[in-house]
């Protein structure tokens, strides 16, 4: 795996919704972190929600984004553990044209160095829909670092080989170019 220094660097719409029933923005650690590690890669934040964790408004909103012919990556912190409001998988797998096994797999992977067998317990999952990555990652700040810096820095990276999701993506104005 390597980087292709003559391939362009691709800068990508990201949308950051963190599903919390106890968290502001102000004390949302979690999305602040996605938009600190998206911004410091190049790409540009389109927007940025926090949602008490409820099936259908995470859906409605997610739906939104997936229409949205600028948003290119919907980043999800939180709602996706096993208490009973926890819905986040429920919420977006419906909307999925295709899901991405292998990424709540490899959350599941890299985590267990940080967090043990707990991490079973994670229903992490990502998938793509219109032409948008949509990728749901549990609430914690470390999960969050974790799936950036794990996967998602050289996935949403066009230079990286020997694949990434740039390609697979809708393309769109860049963040700033909307009336």
């Amino acid at each position: 795996m390597s980087v292709k220094p003559d391939t362009p660097f691709v800068p990508l719409n990201i949308a950051v919704l963190t599903v919390s029933d106890t968290r502001s923005l102000e004390t949302d650690s979690s999305g602040q972190m996605f938009v600190d590690r998206l911004s410091a890669a190049g790409h540009g934040l389109i927007a940025r929600v926090l949602l008490k964790d409820d099936l259908y408004r995470i859906r409605a909103q997610v739906a939104t984004w997936i229409a949205d012919d600028d948003v290119q990556v919907v980043l999800i912190t939180g709602g996706t553990g096993f208490t009973g409001r926890d819905s986040t998988p429920e919420a977006v797998a419906c909307l999925l044209d295709k899901q991405v096994d292998g990424f709540g797999e490899l959350f599941r992977q890299i985590s267990v160095a940080d967090i043990g067998t707990s991490t079973i317990q994670s229903r992490a999952l990502a998938g793509l829909a219109n032409g948008t990555l949509v990728c749901c990652l549990p609430g914690s700040t470390n999960a969050v670092r974790t799936g950036w810096d794990g996967i998602l820095a050289q996935q949403l990276d066009s230079r990286f080989r020997p694949c990434n999701f740039v390609a697979h993506l809708k393309k769109a104005e860049p963040c700033g170019t909307r009336g």
